[in-house]
């Protein structure tokens, strides 16, 4: 058993922070922290992903549409769909990937404004 706290963090500038904060058989659980107005960029996730805004708001883009997910949201895409991330509020979000993704595919994609 492991208990997870996904609220100790720092905001940091414009810096999107990426943490691993549970690991398991099948899947890994990530933290993001997204200070107002940080970026990832458009990128595609091997295998099928989850995201959820756990604090503050997030514009979530999926090909020609954006979403705005706030605290509580939870959008889950399948694999290889382009989509991308900006912070409208200082944010904690939550990415569930597949065991088999990789944590350096993640922070690749870090590009702050």
């Amino acid at each position: 058993m492991q208990v997870i706290s996904w609220d100790r963090l720092e905001f940091k500038d414009e810096q999107v922070g990426i943490k691993v904060l549970h690991e398991n058989a099948n899947a890994k659980e990530i933290q993001i922290i997204m200070p107002k107005q940080s970026v990832m960029k458009e990128h595609k996730a091997p295998f099928d992903i989850s995201v959820q805004v756990l604090k503050g708001e997030i514009e979530f883009s999926l090909e020609n549409e954006i979403f705005k997910l706030k605290a509580l949201d939870m959008i889950a895409l399948s694999a290889n769909v382009p989509h991308s991330l900006k912070a409208l509020k200082d944010s904690i979000v939550r990415l569930s990937l597949a065991k088999t993704d990789s944590i350096a595919r993640v922070n690749a994609i870090l590009k702050p404004l």
